[in-house]
Formats: C-alpha cells, sequence, structure tokens
C-alpha cells in the first residue's frame, strides 16, 4: 500500500520499508513519528480513504543536507558575497501505511504532552520567584534620572577670504 503525505510544505509518496529525508521534524533516532497529513492513498490501481490511512514512521537521524553556495556579483563594481546554507533535515523510514485508528496514537503523544505540561508548570513557577526579586530591588533605588546634556549650538562657518574684499 502507498500513500502520498505532506511534511515541510512538501509532498512525498511513500510506502512500507521506504527512506525518505524531510525537513526536521522533532525527536531523535529511534523515536516513532506519525505523518497525519494523508493526502492520498491506494493499492495498485484502487485508491482507499485517505482520511483513514495511518502512515508510521521511525526517525533513523536527524542530519543536514548538501551545502547551497550562495553567490552574489555585480559586474563592474568589486562586488562579490559568497554565503553558503545547510538545511536541517530528518531521515525516515516508513514502518507502517495502512487502515488503523489515528486515534490511538494520538493518545500516546497527549499522555507525554501532560508529563512534559505538568513538569514545566513548576519550572515557569521558579523563573516568576526569580523575575520577583529583581523588581523588588529596583524599587528600593530611587529612581535617579540625568536631564540630558544639551548641546552647543552650531558654529557658523567664517567668511571666505574672497568674501573679505
Amino acid at each position: 500500500m502507498f500513500a502520498i503525505v505532506r511534511t515541510g510544505g512538501k509532498q512525498y509518496r511513500v510506502a512500507a520499508g521506504d527512506k525518505i529525508a524531510v525537513e526536521k521534524l522533532a525527536g531523535e533516532a529511534g523515536d516513532t513519528v506519525t505523518l497525519d497529513d494523508v493526502l492520498l492513498a491506494g493499492e495498485g490501481d484502487s485508491v482507499a480513504d485517505a482520511a483513514k490511512v495511518a502512515v508510521s514512521a521511525e526517525i533513523i537521524a536527524q542530519a543536514k543536507s548538501e551545502k547551497v553556495v550562495v553567490f552574489k556579483k555585480r559586474r563592474r563594481h568589486n562586488y562579490r558575497r559568497k554565503a553558503g546554507h545547510r538545511q536541517q533535515m530528518t531521515l525516515l523510514r516508513i514502518t507502517d501505511v495502512g487502515t488503523g485508528a489515528k486515534k490511538a496514537p494520538a493518545k500516546k503523544a497527549a499522555a507525554p504532552k501532560a508529563e512534559a505540561e505538568a513538569k514545566a508548570a513548576p519550572a515557569k513557577k521558579a523563573p516568576a520567584k526569580k523575575a520577583a526579586a529583581p523588581k523588588a530591588a529596583a524599587e528600593k533605588k530611587p529612581a535617579a534620572k540625568k536631564a540630558p546634556a544639551k548641546k552647543a549650538p552650531a558654529k557658523k562657518a567664517a567668511p571666505k577670504a574672497a568674501d573679505k574684499k
């Protein structure tokens, strides 16, 4: 069975066992991700309902793609600029393309999110306490503002020698 999925603004035709390189996805090597945006699915010449198809993949590695060289030049102006860019990407191995309940993987993903939120809540409280201490210190010190220094008036140019005659 094959499916056409969209991730990172691009579309990929995938089947079980395929390896693809996509825009960077969150996760580490060995993690399993679900590609939710299935546009089309089918087997052979028949087309299946894409809403019922789930695509799961395993992250092989987080890597960078090949370097793209950006060279700018304006002729006859001695202007040359050379820069390079390497896009972050994720290598995926498609483990399963098939009809399955998408809700089951979503529940697995929801449980770690709830744990992450529980861990994040105490972390948010600690910076709030730290932020309160500097405010108290700032209130203790009187705000001494200095008046901005006034600039001297601009000097007028001396008359030219030709004007003196």
